[in-house]
């Protein structure tokens, strides 16, 4: 007797304020980090679909822009597919907004339908402050643990770092804070001196201070093009988490080793990787990705400095977001939307 298969079932669909994230991730620092290294070996075995992310740019609005970023994650834990849509308008500062919106929509791998929408700018920037804690981490090893921290950039995403950093162990003797908003720059300096775990906080007027003070280097900025030339401001060897991928010049990664997230998807969009490709026409300066530094495939030298530029995968929004959806749902507060499909019957 063949036994039978259950029909498939629409689910349920839920909308996740950015309320319920923020309850279901904080304090959860060390356990999205682990979602995140867990993602990335996920897709560098092959069991994620990743697309190139699509960009739309506006003509009257060249600075803006709103990303779509499509994907897929398996393997044998939660699987499921679905879609961040992130909008970066950088004029939203001067009013006071965050740079950045998100929306992210998890989809059922059985029947395809939506399940969930999720308010994601928290999302985002969880997964990326786990993907850079990550990076700190395991690029750190082999060479004396930092201890002189300094960000570049003073906005959410600088935040974040910080908290995951702080959230997965770090400590630091001192912290340095550059950004070109002398009001941005001491806001970051009050919340880090209210944190009490960075040791004395310095505003420094010049990245180029900074970057010889500190051997953590976080950029966290919203640079359209490399602002950061000299080669010789990395000579003390730092780790440089290079979250916002257009601060370095080419020069700069060609004297350092190279890590990123996903080789297809950070070369373009003019990023510094990108640039760098351009300049020396293929991509021999890259040493590899996150996942082989974690793996054991690739081990940075300590005599040169390691600079991490992820571009962001799909993946990860889907994996931290799939977390926090569970969390919310074992929880017993969802906020479901009754007959938000209303057409379920082909003939009517």
């Amino acid at each position: 007797m063949t036994a039978s298969v259950a029909a498939p079932v629409v689910p349920p669909f839920a909308v996740v304020p950015g309320r319920q994230v923020k309850e279901v991730l904080h304090g959860r620092e060390s356990a999205v980090t682990r979602v995140v290294e867990d993602t990335y070996r996920l897709h560098a075995e092959g069991h994620t679909v990743n697309p190139p992310s699509s960009f739309l740019r506006f003509t009257d609005r060249p600075a803006s822009r709103i990303i779509a970023l499509a994907a897929s994650l398996g393997g044998d834990g939660a699987r499921v597919d679905g879609l961040k849509w992130i909008a970066s308008f950088p004029a939203n500062v001067r009013s006071g907004l965050p740079r950045a919106s998100a929306v992210l929509i998890l989809n059922d791998p059985v029947t395809g339908y939506p399940f969930a929408c999720m308010e994601s700018s928290v999302i985002s920037a969880a997964r990326t402050a786990a993907s850079a804690a990550a990076a700190a981490d395991r690029l750190s090893r082999g060479r004396p643990r930092p201890t002189r921290v300094g960000f570049v950039g003073t906005g959410l995403i600088a935040r974040y770092v910080h908290t995951y950093l702080a959230g997965t162990g770090w400590t630091f003797e001192h912290t340095g804070v550059h950004d070109l908003s002398a009001d941005s720059a001491a806001g970051f300096r009050l919340y880090l001196e209210q944190a009490g775990d960075t040791g004395p906080v310095t505003v420094h007027r010049d990245a180029e201070t900074l970057i010889r003070t500190s051997d953590l280097v976080v950029f966290a900025t919203v640079a359209g093009r490399p602002h950061v030339t000299e080669a010789s401001w990395f000579d003390h060897n730092p780790v440089v988490l290079h979250i916002s991928l257009r601060d370095l010049a080419p020069q700069v990664l060609l004297s350092a080793t190279n890590v990123v997230d996903d080789a297809e998807h950070v070369l373009r969009e003019s990023t510094s990787p990108h640039l760098t490709e351009r300049l020396t026409g293929g991509r021999a300066f890259l040493d590899g990705t996150l996942a082989d530094v974690m793996a054991g495939r690739v081990t940075p030298p300590p005599d040169r400095p390691v600079i991490f530029s992820p571009f962001g995968l799909g993946v990860l929004d889907l994996a931290v977001g799939k977390y926090v959806y569970d969390e919310v749902a074992r929880s017993g507060r969802l906020l479901l939307v009754d007959s938000f499909f209303d057409e379920l019957n082909r003939y009517g």
